[in-house]
């Protein structure tokens, strides 16, 4: 169904480590996160919320900067809804998104629609539109902007490997299949993850934040006021719904394509576009796909599965950086602040930072580390 999968760094460790692609869930806390901080997990520059301690509550100090990151969300939010253009009130929704009780007017729901109703609002906003649903029950995505969604936009492959998600989720195979042949006919893929930052990182610069989310940041965490723009632009962004891809890799094995061509055929074409597509993800199964269908092409696919790790890599530890470094924390919402999509703000800003794109020449992807024994309590 409806998955938010985190970006760069899910790609990176699925490159990295071999893994299948499988749909993400969001890393469960030993204690409750708000949202400003909850809408991090996964992002791009928010790998360091992993150095905050697991305990069952947070520190006074630690809650008094959680508050004030919360505070910092609602007041973003008060102050864009007053804005008239899709861009701007796209970022409130997104941002308004994980905050609970919203009053009227204040809420995704409210935004959303009124980004939907503003000039030049396009696909995008259409596309986030999809999580403007009953989170209690089954009724995501919102069947209705779906049903507009594949109108609006027909060509773009994201649309219909969502429509895979949805076809299994109802064990219907023939669904699946139909679902791929209109993948493998669609001209793009793009699920719309740079028009959801452009949002958001364009609306985190119209309020410095308050002081009190830098006082007691943990070691790593952002202690400038770029900082926590980049820790919340790109945790709110990645909290976008996008297809988990599963079901695409589940349908395009070996043993499947090797019983039947027209299969075979349409995984092929939909690898490409997903190759080329919006989203590093997306780029990483198109590869894999690739790879196996076509024995021929598979050095030289396995060349770009190994740019691209890198790639992935390097990018994660420029927005790591980020949070503690006020040029590189700007520079990287400019790129955001500029639109396009996930992948090229991938490449454009690690030429940005004089970073190569293509892996040296030996570079390999660390692998995992064997997990280590249970112990038997002996």
């Amino acid at each position: 169904m409806l998955r938010h999968v985190p970006t760069v760094a899910l790609a990176g460790l699925l490159l990295a480590f071999g893994a299948q692609a499988a749909p993400a869930k969001h890393a469960r806390k030993s204690r409750p996160a708000p949202p400003a901080v909850a809408a991090t997990a996964g992002a791009m520059p928010a790998a360091a919320s992993s150095a905050a301690p697991q305990t069952n509550m947070p520190s006074p100090a630690e809650q008094a900067r959680i508050n004030a990151l919360i505070q910092y969300q609602k007041d973003l939010v008060s102050v864009l809804a007053l804005r008239g253009d899709a861009v701007h009130l796209l970022g409130a929704s997104l941002l308004a998104r994980p905050l609970p009780d919203q009053p009227q007017g204040l809420s995704f729901h409210d935004l959303i629609e009124r980004a939907a109703k503003a000039p030049n609002a396009g696909p995008g906003i259409t596309w986030a539109r999809l999580a403007d649903c009953d989170a209690g029950t089954n009724a995501c995505p919102n069947a209705d902007v779906y049903a507009q969604l594949q109108k609006q936009v027909p060509d773009n492959a994201a649309v219909w490997t969502l429509a895979m998600d949805l076809a299994t989720e109802k064990n219907d195979a023939a669904g699946v299949r139909a679902a791929l042949a209109k993948a493998a006919a669609a001209k793009s893929y793009d699920d719309y993850f740079g028009v959801e930052l452009q949002g958001v990182a364009d609306a985190v610069g119209t309020l410095p934040p308050l002081p009190e989310t830098m006082t007691g940041a943990q070691p790593g965490e952002p202690t400038s006021a770029s900082g926590v723009e980049l820790l919340i632009a790109f945790g709110v962004a990645n909290q976008q719904p996008r297809p988990s891809l599963q079901p695409l890799l589940q349908l395009c094995t070996l043993s499947n394509a090797a019983t039947d061509d027209a299969l075979k055929s349409d995984c092929l074409k939909t690898a490409r576009t997903l190759e080329w597509g919006s989203s590093p993800l997306a780029r990483a199964v198109g590869l894999q796909i690739h790879s196996q269908l076509d024995p021929a092409a598979k050095p030289a696919v396995d060349a770009d599965t190994r740019n691209l790790a890198w790639q992935l890599q390097n990018y994660g530890a420029l927005g790591i950086q980020g949070l503690n470094n006020d040029q590189l924390a700007q520079q990287l919402l400019e790129a955001a602040r500029t639109g396009g999509t996930e992948l090229s703000l991938v490449l454009s800003s690690l030429r940005a930072n004089n970073i190569a794109t293509e892996a040296p020449q030996g570079w390999q992807p660390e692998q995992p580390q064997p997990a280590a024994p249970a112990s038997t309590g002996r």
